[in-house]
């Protein structure tokens, strides 16, 4: 049975980012309505202002959650493609010997093209091998003494939620309350219909989206810059604007010099209380 990779590091690591994938297009939808069509105000009991769509992770780095401070409300889209060896299932911590890898073992044989919300757990025996990483690399680590308990009782918890999409959603919940950050999270099927969702362009399908939420503001991540069309959303009404981790200010960490883009486990164990103070970037999004 596949069990937990904490392999060092070594390959090229991509840019750390939970975006909006970009799945085979599909029919089109009929087009984003015109900024002068939408409603003055959204429907009510859904917020307006600005809304963050990306991917689930597990356990993301810090950049992440600041970007979720940010915003009125935030999207999961886990309705788009699985990506083998990407941050959906897996996430990096720091040991004496470099970065390394910490991985949930799902059930992917087969199915290439599947929606993230569709894979599922293989087993739970993964936990106690990432909390015995966790220990034996952080035990040192100024609040580990407090952290662990609480990081390990959210682990089976959220497992228990049987689907990696759940599972993770399950995590930034909890993640989002230790961290003290009321932004909302809702899942796209219960926005639009997974047709639409399948149908849509990956820059239409972003505008449907925050349209659902009455946004007038997107606020993206820098790696969509490769595909999103901005002249469409201004179209729309809607502004986009682009996240800037630039400014995250450095914590203290062992084992060397400081290392950014780790697990956000790394910034609670390392850091403790004051984690919530180290998510605000030093340059505001543009």
């Amino acid at each position: 049975m596949p069990g937990m990779s904490t392999s060092q590091a070594g390959e090229a690591a991509r840019p750390v980012a939970c975006l909006a994938g970009t799945p085979e297009r599909g029919p089109e939808l009929p087009a984003e309505r015109p900024a002068q069509d939408r409603p003055e105000r959204p429907p009510e009991g859904r917020p307006a202002g600005r809304v963050v769509v990306v991917q689930s992770c597990y356990l993301p780095w810090r950049g992440y959650f600041a970007m979720l401070a940010r915003a009125e409300a935030c999207i999961l889209l886990d309705s788009v493609q699985f990506t083998r060896r990407d941050w959906r299932n897996r996430n990096r911590i720091k040991t004496p010997r470099g970065l390394a890898w910490i991985t949930v073992p799902v059930r992917s044989k087969g199915l290439y093209h599947a929606p993230i919300d569709a894979i599922e757990l293989d087993g739970t025996d993964w936990i106690g091998q990432h909390m015995a990483s966790l220990e034996a690399n952080y035990a040192r680590a100024p609040h580990a003494r407090a952290e662990l308990p609480w990081i390990a009782a959210q682990l089976r918890a959220a497992a228990g939620q049987g689907g990696l999409s759940a599972m993770n959603a399950a995590l930034l919940r909890a993640l989002l309350g230790r961290l003290g950050i009321a932004t909302p999270l809702l899942r796209d099927t219960d926005l639009l219909p997974r047709a639409a969702l399948d149908a849509a362009d990956p820059t239409g399908r972003l505008i449907r989206l925050c349209q659902e939420q009455g946004a007038r503001r997107y606020l993206s991540g820098p790696a969509a810059r490769a595909y999103l069309d901005e002249a469409r959303f201004a179209a729309a009404g809607i502004a986009v604007e682009w996240m800037d981790y630039g400014g995250l200010p450095e914590y203290p960490q062992p084992w060397g010099p400081f290392a950014p883009q780790l697990s956000i486990v790394d910034l609670l164990l390392n850091t403790g209380p004051a984690a919530p103070g180290l998510l605000a970037p030093l340059r505001a999004a543009a």
